[in-house]
């Protein structure tokens, strides 16, 4: 592959129209929230995971809502902050079963050993069958595929809580395959992506990236399994330099949008996510040729991303996570979100053989909301174009849309 020169990139980056603004609602939202990373910044040769945690807000621990069998207080009964599985199919209209065929693999770093437990408390606060080991639909594994010995902790917990808690909310009837790389080095995240194919995983989720650039390519052919979907976070730092593995032709990239209860017919407004606490990972490649199935304009290489779902933190879903002192009931976004939601959504519509690439996302788009308005550029301007934001038809940051029912899947 030959990259693209910075110099035509550059040069290529000429505004199309004045950049749209983010909605005063969401900037209000913004000035009391607190935000904080998983995941700190990777050193060379490891990703770094892409969720971003609430914590101003603190759900407490337990099952909540209608099934918090035994307490009649207010908290208990009252469902979490954040959205649950019922409030995003409403959002995505999408049907609450399907999938019983499908197993959703989700590649972390290190172990959560409470990650089993935390995901019964999640689903049975919402009314989801139960998903375990016992039963069949829970697996935990090694980047080997074996039971034991788990690695380590890596300070993943709750990285692994957001990816096992959004497959439920998508595909509640969905089979889910936990594999543990022994660290967050790409050698070992690639290798468990490996191992989740070997184990029969029909869509394999990577909420995880590193900027693109050599020394990546080696590792390329463990995100390339036709048959099987895979899709990747865009990224949570908006504009720039596009994240590894998300710019490869053989993943659809997930971005991320703000998502908002709204008066209008769908009954709820998205746009694409940038505040000041992150934004939608969005980029030229200057490593990966473009697809012929991608037609942008302003970028000669790969661009990212395909397809997009909620990530902002300020508008994110409610997630259950009791392990590495944090307080239970949470709220967490970033792309972390939206890339096993989407794994969730393709496991629901029974098609994982459609994504050799992310090209049939590029022949279906009646079936995607439009996300328009909103922008990643927080922190590096691309000058109003559409590959920082959400403008009608394509744009980086939330790619060719949001689900809008199974059409497009």
């Amino acid at each position: 592959m030959t990259p693209a020169t910075p110099a035509r990139i550059r040069a290529l980056l000429v505004a199309l129209t004045a950049a749209v603004a983010a909605t005063t609602a969401s900037t209000a939202h913004a000035t009391s929230a607190s935000v904080t990373p998983a995941c700190g910044a990777a050193s060379p040769g490891f990703a770094r995971c892409f969720s971003l945690v609430r914590t101003d807000i603190d759900g407490g621990k337990g099952v909540r809502g209608p099934n918090a069998a035994g307490s009649t207080t207010a908290t208990a009964t009252t469902l979490p902050s954040g959205y649950g599985p019922a409030d995003l199919d409403a959002a995505y209209n999408l049907p609450s079963s399907g999938g019983a065929d499908q197993t959703v693999a989700v590649v972390d770093a290190g172990d959560d050993p409470k990650a089993e437990a935390d995901l019964a408390v999640y689903r049975q606060t919402y009314g989801l069958p139960p998903c375990t080991t016992a039963n069949g639909c829970f697996r935990k594994v090694n980047q080997r595929g074996q039971s034991a010995p788990l690695p380590v902790d890596r300070g993943w917990g709750v990285e692994i809580s957001l990816d096992l808690d959004m497959v439920s909310a998508a595909c509640p009837d969905c089979h889910i395959l936990l594999v543990e790389g022994d660290d967050a080095s790409v050698a070992n995240l690639s290798q468990a992506v490996d191992t989740a194919v070997a184990l029969g995983a029909t869509e394999v989720s990577n909420s995880y990236g590193t900027a693109e650039g050599n020394g990546l390519q080696s590792y390329s052919p463990s995100y390339a399994h036709p048959g099987v979907a895979i899709t990747v976070s865009s990224g949570d730092y908006g504009y720039g330099v596009p994240n590894w593995p998300a710019d490869l032709t053989s993943v659809t990239a997930v971005g991320g949008t703000s998502l908002s209860r709204a008066g209008n017919a769908r009954g709820w407004t998205e746009q694409a996510w940038g505040n000041p606490y992150g934004g939608a990972g969005s980029g030229c490649s200057a490593w990966i040729d473009k697809p012929a199935w991608q037609t942008d304009q302003n970028c000669p290489g790969r661009m990212v991303a395909d397809v997009a779902a909620v990530a902002d933190p300020l508008t994110g879903p409610a997630v259950y996570d009791s392990y590495g002192g944090y307080a239970g009931w949470l709220v967490i976004g970033g792309t972390s979100a939206s890339a096993p939601y989407i794994a969730g959504v393709i496991a629901l519509a029974g098609n994982p053989e459609r994504y050799a690439d992310a090209s049939y996302f590029y022949g279906g788009t009646a079936g995607l909301n439009d996300v328009v308005g909103g922008t990643n550029a927080e922190r590096v301007d691309c000058g109003g174009d559409y590959q920082c934001n959400g403008v009608t038809g394509y744009d980086g940051p939330t790619g060719n849309g949001s689900p809008n029912g199974l059409a497009a899947f």
